[in-house]
């Protein structure tokens, strides 16, 4: 197409009646004493939207406005220019036709920003409008640093060749910030904060280095690199995190707080010596809106007031069960950020202390100077407290500590790792606790999982397979062939793995008379048909199953989480 004409944008607005002559005045004299862009003013005045702005100039230049959140990118398409183009002129390519390009731009009247993508591609342009926030979040999507994180790696290969280098000299150089492995541990931090995952595994292997990212709880290969970068990287992140770069034999574990694109990370950092050298895993914690409350977790109604009158009683004793990863450290401190008051005291002993909560003193057990769960419990109950959080019921003593401070006058909350709901009790009679002490201490157990949900972008109906046939056979009562299951094809903004997201399924027994009974005979038969009884079909396998039937999450998704509590 020609190169577009220019456009007032307030007199566009003011002539398709989105704002009145008085509110465009008003805008004008704001953007003289701020300097701001008038669009940008009109919408934080509440005068009209960004969607407004955007379908107004579509009509004046004739083009069609596009809803990004509607329309799948391709990153193929989309690389044809660079990340910095993209976001300096607010432009990105949709899609490549026969004879030209269409380009979304958040101004398409600005001439400039016209002939600079021009001169970058080598077709026509045709141009549609699109908004400023969905633009910037479709890039933030589109250019992942896949590629800078393999270049910058071979760039430390070559730096590093087949010399030792003095690794310290290195690091105390006042150019460390040049150096190529900061480099890539920079592009390694954002593209992860960006795809929002939740750890980074830089695993050595024969003959290269493995780097992964979890993402909605599953791993997915990032990039891979020569080995002998391997040494540079690991020394780096010892620095960082204040471990001993000496020491190779045994694992150590860090923290470090990184700063990125005006983001506070916090990373705990795991190291474990393997066959071929270090294996290095960072979990990554935003603290910026990091504690969720409890209304956000996604227990459904009736069990979230349940949870909610139980967590309010002054004693006793609440368990979140579940494997690594199920969410029991965000239902936890979800729990105590609702219970967080002036006039409660609440301690907690962690191991490691992940989120720091305002109000509340958190110890980290250090095993190296004696600093226990239970050393740490026992000297909890002479700081007169109100609530405690145990991490992790991980022996008989804590448990009992635990226990005995449930029954005299405390609110305990903990976790332990157990298969569901129904076997935690069992779990912690095997312990050696004291079925009378359990079953008078013991208020409720809840146990959860986290289940994928299907990216809403990419979803489309899903033909049932052999494997899911049978899955479904064993595990409905109900006639499954009336339901239309779904998957997600993958796209741009799933990052072509078809989930986007994900949701808490959850049950909880509460120990009631009939069950604290059957308990305190240490009777497992009574208590699993007591206990299957109460919890109804207010089960795991119930809950991903209305799921999966709800079209929110796939079958092959609903098997895989499963089989983590089939027994």
């Amino acid at each position: 197409m020609a190169r577009p004409q220019p456009v007032r944008l307030g007199d566009t607005l003011v002539q398709q009646h989105l704002i009145t002559a008085e509110q465009l005045q008003f805008a004008l004299d704001h953007q003289k004493r701020t300097g701001r862009k008038l669009g940008r003013t009109l919408v934080e005045n509440g005068f009209v939207t960004e969607e407004q702005i955007s379908g107004a100039l579509a009509k004046q230049l004739n083009i069609p406005y596009i809803n990004l959140k509607h329309f799948t990118v391709n990153p193929a398409v989309s690389s044809k220019i660079p990340e910095t183009i993209a976001r300096r002129y607010r432009a990105i390519v949709l899609e490549e036709r026969e004879n030209s390009f269409l380009v979304g731009l958040v101004d398409p009247s600005d001439l400039m920003t016209f002939d600079e993508i021009s001169r970058l591609l080598p077709k026509e342009l045709e141009l549609a409008a699109v908004t400023e926030e969905q633009l910037l979040q479709t890039i933030d999507r589109i250019y992942r640093k896949t590629e800078e994180i393999s270049d910058l790696a071979k760039e430390l290969e070559q730096e590093l060749g087949n010399t030792l280098i003095d690794f310290g000299s290195l690091m105390a150089s006042p150019t460390v910030e040049d150096a190529p492995v900061v480099k890539l541990l920079q592009s390694m931090f954002e593209d992860a904060v960006q795809i929002k995952a939740s750890d980074i595994h830089i695993e050595p292997q024969e003959s290269r280095l493995q780097i992964r990212f979890r993402i909605d709880g599953v791993l997915h290969l990032q990039t891979e690199a020569d080995m002998r970068i391997a040494p540079a990287v690991v020394v780096r992140l010892k620095l960082m995190s204040g471990l001993d770069i000496s020491e190779k034999r045994l694992p150590q574990d860090g923290r470090i707080n990184v700063k990125l694109k005006q983001q506070q990370l916090d990373v705990r950092v795991s190291t474990l010596p393997t066959q071929y050298g270090e294996s290095i895993v960072m979990r990554l914690l935003s603290q910026q809106g990091a504690i969720l409350d409890l209304e956000r977790l996604g227990m459904p109604t009736g069990m979230l007031e349940r949870y909610r009158h139980l967590i309010h009683r002054p004693t006793g004793m609440v368990l979140v069960t579940g494997p690594t990863g199920s969410g029991k450290t965000s239902t936890l401190y979800a729990s105590l950020s609702e219970l967080n008051s002036i006039e409660s005291k609440i301690l907690t002993v962690e191991d490691p202390v992940e989120y720091r909560l305002p109000g509340i003193n958190q110890v980290q057990v250090n095993e190296k100077i004696e600093l226990s769960f239970a050393r740490v419990l026992r000297t909890f109950l002479r700081q007169d407290p109100d609530i405690i959080l145990v991490g992790e019921m991980r022996d008989s003593e804590t448990a009992q500590i635990g226990l005995r401070a449930a029954m005299t006058g405390h609110l305990v909350l903990s976790t332990l790792h157990t298969n569901d709901a129904i076997s935690t009790p069992m779990r912690l009679l095997d312990m050696g606790v004291p079925s009378y002490m359990l079953a008078s201490s013991l208020l409720a157990v809840i146990a959860q999982r986290l289940v994928r949900l299907i990216c809403e972008y990419c979803a489309e109906p899903h033909t049932v397979q052999a494997t899911e046939l049978v899955w479904l056979e064993n595990t409905m009562t109900e006639n499954f062939q009336e339901y239309e299951f779904r998957h997600g094809r993958g796209c741009s903004r799933c990052n072509g793995t078809g989930y986007h997201g994900r949701k808490g399924v959850y049950e909880m027994l509460e120990i009631t008379a009939p069950v604290a009974e059957a308990i305190n005979r240490f009777d497992a038969v009574d208590f699993s048909r007591i206990a299957l009884k109460q919890l109804g079909d207010n089960t795991l396998r119930h809950n991903i199953i209305d799921l999966v039937l709800s079209g929110r999450t796939t079958l092959y998704e609903a098997m895989r989480v499963s089989n983590q509590f089939d027994i």
